[in-house]
This record gives C-alpha cells, structure tokens and sequence, in this order.
C-alpha cells in the first residue's frame, strides 16, 4: 500500500516560519497532484496549496505570497514553507497525494496530519 508520512509541525510565534515535508511511500507507480490541506477547529478542511507533477502549483488566497509548496518527484516528497506565519494559520496540517499504484489503480492517499500552532 501506500503511506504518507507528515513532518515539520510545530509550534512558532506570529511572524515565524516553518517548513512542511510529506514522503510518499509504498508501492507507487507515479504520484500525480500533491497538496496541503488544513483544518481548524471547528471548520472545514481546506486546501491551502497543492502541485502537479509538471510543477503547476495553486494556492488559497489567504497563503498567496506567504506559503510556497514545491516537490522533489524523484523522492515523492512534497514541501510546505509556510512564512509570516499568523494565528488563523493554526490547524493541522494534512498532506494529500494521487497516486498511480499501476496503471490502472489510481487512489486520493492522506498524511495523518500534522499539528502548526502559531502565538500572538
């Protein structure tokens, strides 16, 4: 099967940075998009940037400028760098992935999540 694997969370007052890794693992054939979504207490989950395999990147206006995703397709690893971290960014982080197992099995996998909490 496949697993993803979350790293980088934490704790980090307001106007700090952190940076987010997520490592595909498993039997894969090809990982199309990846992305980070998030969710608050109490609110939906959100995605807040994701990536293609090309590198065509999309982001949610409230991180636009501030968070830059990127990824490396020879490990199947997706990063995060969240900058000028606020207080509504707090949520847990989860990774989410499209992977081909084969050619003709494709399925949505995602991180356990990982907890970012900024202070005011």
């Amino acid at each position: 099967q496949v697993q993803l694997v979350e790293s980088g969370g934490g704790l980090v007052q307001a106007g700090g940075s952190l940076r987010l890794s997520c490592a595909a693992s498993g039997l894969i054939f090809s990982v199309n998009t990846m992305g980070w979504y998030r969710q608050a207490p109490g609110k939906q989950r959100e995605l807040v940037a994701s990536i293609t395999i090309g590198g065509a990147t999309n982001y949610a206006g409230s991180v636009r400028g501030r968070f830059t995703i990127s990824r490396d397709n020879a490990k199947n690893t997706v990063y995060l760098q969240m900058n000028s971290l606020d207080s509504k960014d707090t949520a847990v982080y989860y990774c989410n992935a499209d992977v081909w197992q084969s050619a003709l099995a494709r399925r949505a996998v995602w991180g356990q999540g990982t907890q970012v909490t900024v202070s005011s």
